[in-house]
Formats: C-alpha cells, structure tokens, sequence
C-alpha cells in the first residue's frame, strides 16, 4: 500500500509540473486555454441551467473556485492513477495522462473564436508532465532489489531530489505565470473627454444615518460580477474594434479612439443579475459613461427585418437584446467607464453595453467587439440556447439590508432599512411589515432618476422576542410588488422578502 501511495504521489506531482507549464504557456499566449481553465469553462457550458442555478444560490461568487478546484482533485485523482500504472508499465500511465491533455486540448479548441495556439499549453502540459512522470518512475525503480527490504539510499535520495526540483519549478512556472497574466492585463490609463450630456450631481445617501444600508453608489470594487468566465481575457485597447454588421446598410468598425471622440453620455444606472433571488445580491448601482447605443446603430442604418441585436464579446460569447427595447429612448449605451474611471478588466474592458432595466444576461455584454442586428428566428445566443426567456425586463423588488436574516439585535429604537428597484419604471413607495400587522410606509432616500434604485428606512422601536420583517416596493405605475414566488429561471425571480430577527 506505501508503494502504490508513492507511486500515486509522484504521478501527482507529474501532473502538477505539467499543469503548471501549460499554464505558463497560456500566460503567454491565451490564459483561457489553461488546462484547468479550459476544462473548467466546457464543464460550465455544458451544464444544466438547474444545476448552474443551485450553484450560484448556494456558493455565490465562491462557484467559480469551487469548479476550478474540483476539475483539480477530479485531475489529481487520476494523475495518481497514472502514477499507479505507470509503475507497471510506463506507456500505460503516460497513455492516461495523454488522453487527460487531449481532453484539455480539445477543450480550449472548443471555444469559438480559438486558434490552433489554443491548444499549446495542453501540448506544454503533456510534454513536460510525460517527461516527468517517466523520470520519477525509472528513478524510483533504480537500483530496486529483488528482495524484500529497504530501497537502496541512491534510489531514494534521486526521487527526493528530483522530486524536490520538480516541486520548485512548478511553484516557479505557476508564479511566472501569474505575473505575466497580471502584467498583460495592466490598463492602459484612459483620459475621459468632457461628457456631452453629463449626469447631475450625485445626491447624497442614507447610509451615513441608517448603517448597514447599501451605500446609494456601489464601490467598484464591491460591484456584483456574474458570468462564465474562469479568467479575464486580455485586450489590447489600441487594436480592438466594434464592428456592426448583419441586417444593416452599413458595416461599421469603430476603434476605442473612435468612440472617445462621439458625445459621450453619463447615467446613473442599476444593474441587476437575472440569477438574483428574493433578497440576493447581485444588483448594483453606479455611474456608467458611454456613448449612445441608439448613435451607433444610426451610423450603420439598422434594416427593416431585424428585432434583436446579438452582441459578441472577445471569446465569442454572444447576449440577445430585443432590439425594441433597446432603442425605445432609454439610456442604452455602449460604456466605457464607470464612477469616473475606465471600466475594471472584471466589467468589461474596454466597451460593455449597459441597457437600463433588462437582466445582464439580454443586455450587459462585456468584452464586446461585436454588434449584429439579425432576427431571433435566425440566430440564438448562448443564454437562450439554454432555455433562458428573449424579452427579460428587471421586476419590481426590494430587499432589506438591515438588521440582517437570523441576526440578533439591541431592545429599542432602531432602523430597517435597504434597496428597492424597478429600473427604467421608476418608484413612488417601499413598504414594511412587521409581524404581520399592516404594512407601513417607509421614508425613501434621494430620488437619482428612475433607472437607479432607492433607499428607504422604517424607525422601529424593537421589543425582545422574535420578529418578523418584510418589505416590498410600489411602481410608478401603481403596481405592487408580488407576493407570488418564482425562481430566478427563466426571466427572474419574484416574492417579498421576511426575514426573521431577535431582538433581546
């Protein structure tokens, strides 16, 4: 059992030598066609919405690592095979460890805008991991006796030192590695012009009064992230290009430069993720700088037929937006910066389009390079390749901040507190409940246009016990927000959301 251990352990290390080298090469080349990376985003591609659903509601933005370190073990474990076999005959375990590089190959060749480069770090990883293996194996037989009894001290001190050596240049590769991706994605600083159409001041927030309530304007750092990807991709501003094309009198291709120098427009906007469950956390708020949606697609002469623009990010990922919608004269925008400063690798850079009041998934496509004004009965985009509604207007909600689900707060007078929204309809009200007794009108914070959330606040004078609390929002329209529960697929969740509090 200690031989098969070892035998498993050294396979292991192998691997993780051979990983690391890919993973160097794709630092170099393509981050997204790391070994573990690649296989990590066909994994995600190619699982069920239900599943994908039940892993952002239980692990939040905790999904992705999650994967990325399950691929690892699922790796690892037969990497240790390989070591196993490999023990008794060499070819085997090399052949296992080869199909496992053909599957990563395979895997980063899969994605639509990839080259044959794709699949060189897979090549990386499986030349380095199978030289590694046979090295470690044929030491570890060296000078084996026939007999029972202790490996000779040679055969030993070979494997430590080869083993050692090999452990050090896998933390040195994935360390280079690293800090080549890092460097590469450096942005390059970017001075906005003066916004043709400005936004008004900001106004100012309830958080300073009522603590623990989302700050009225979301740091960038706090802002939500969703999507598919394991990595960031890596844009060179001077190259990039928007072109518009498919059902258009015109093909446009626009340069960053391009778009710097049409008037450019600042909106208060809120995003919200269609995966966002009653009370959940993926909304946000800030201020984007971008240059019309509507003054672009004017440039090219939108056809008659076409009813949706399909947008293309870097990677080939692709996000429907009806067409209607996007140009019914609400603030869509191709953005470029937000809360003053280019936009972070993480949302978008350099150009994402932001439509005010649809989920992210028909709307917010970051990365993009390209827009294709076509028809649904024509082309499809990823998300409603996978059962996801065409037409997604973000619902009415709201959600409690403060106190928090389950907390437990001081007797006395205190604050509830939170967001509500209803992006590009706009509110008049937020409402409380508390313990079932009639629902009482909150105090709402600073109006920053209909696209944007609004805070509110209830004084309540806490009395020990349990409690419940509920809230829900009052559109300009007068509709009420729904008390009928549904999950978030396949156009959004709805309910009110009760929270549970104690009060001692």
């Amino acid at each position: 059992m200690r031989k098969r251990l070892g035998d498993a352990l050294l396979g292991m290390l192998a691997t993780v030598l051979g990983v690391a080298a890919g993973h160097l090469v794709a630092a170099l080349t393509d981050p997204a066609s790391s070994p573990v990376l690649a296989v990590g985003s066909t994994v995600i591609d190619l699982t069920p919405t239900p599943l994908k659903e039940w892993a952002v509601a239980h692990f939040g933005t905790n999904d992705k690592p999650i994967l990325v370190g399950s691929v690892l073990a699922g790796v690892l474990v037969l990497a240790g095979l390989a070591g196993v076999l490999a023990r008794r005959r060499l070819v085997v375990g090399a052949g296992l460890f080869v199909l496992l590089v053909t599957l990563a190959g395979a895997a980063a060749l899969s994605r639509p805008t990839a080259g044959f480069d794709a699949v060189l770090p897979a090549v990386a990883a499986g030349v380095v991991g199978v030289a590694a293996l046979w090295w470690l194996t044929r030491s570890r037989g060296l000078d084996e006796p026939d007999h029972q009894g202790a490996q000779p001290a040679a055969s030993r001190r070979t494997i430590l030192v080869s083993a050692g050596l090999m452990a050090a240049a896998a933390v040195a590769m994935g360390v280079a590695g690293r800090q080549i991706a890092r460097a590469r994605g450096v942005i390059k600083d970017l001075v906005l012009p003066q916004a043709a159409d400005p936004a008004p001041p900001f106004p100012e927030g309830i958080e300073g009064k009522v603590a623990g309530v989302s700050p009225f304007r979301t740091p960038t750092k706090d802002f939500y992230r969703v999507d598919t990807r394991l990595t960031l991709p890596v844009i060179d501003v001077d190259s990039w290009t928007l072109t518009i094309d498919g059902d258009v009198q015109d093909e446009v291709s626009l340069s960053f430069d391009d778009l710097l120098a049409m008037p450019l427009i600042e909106r208060d906007i809120t995003l919200t993720c269609v995966s966002n469950d009653i009370g959940g956390p993926y909304v946000s708020a800030t201020r984007f700088t971008g240059v019309r949606l509507t003054d672009l697609l004017e440039r090219a002469g939108v056809g008659s037929k076409a009813d949706q623009i399909l947008s293309t990010d870097v990677d080939g990922m692709t996000i429907s937006t009806p067409l209607d919608l996007a140009t019914d004269g609400r603030d869509a925008m191709i953005a470029i910066a937000m809360d003053g400063e280019a936009l972070p690798r993480e949302h978008g850079y350099p150009a994402r389009m932001v439509v005010p009041g649809l989920y992210g998934y028909v709307s917010a496509c970051k990365w993009i390079t390209r827009m294709t004004l076509t028809t649904y009965a024509e082309k499809t985009a990823y998300w409603t390749d996978r059962g996801w509604a065409t037409d997604a207007p973000i619902k009415l909600m709201s959600r409690i901040d403060t106190p928090k689900p389950l907390s437990t707060i001081q007797t006395g007078k205190t604050f509830i507190g939170g967001v509500a929204w209803h992006q590009h309809q706009g509110l008049t009200g937020v409402q409380v409940r508390i313990d079932g007794e009639e629902w009482r009108d909150a105090t709402l914070g600073a109006d920053a246009g209909s696209d944007y959330w609004r805070q509110w606040y209830v004084e309540w004078d806490a009395k020990p016990g349990q409690h419940m609390l509920a809230v829900r929002a009052v559109a300009k329209d007068g509709e009420t927000q729904t008390a009928a529960r549904a999950t978030p697929f396949p156009d959004g969740a709805t309910g009110v959301q009760s929270i549970v509090v104690t009060v001692a």
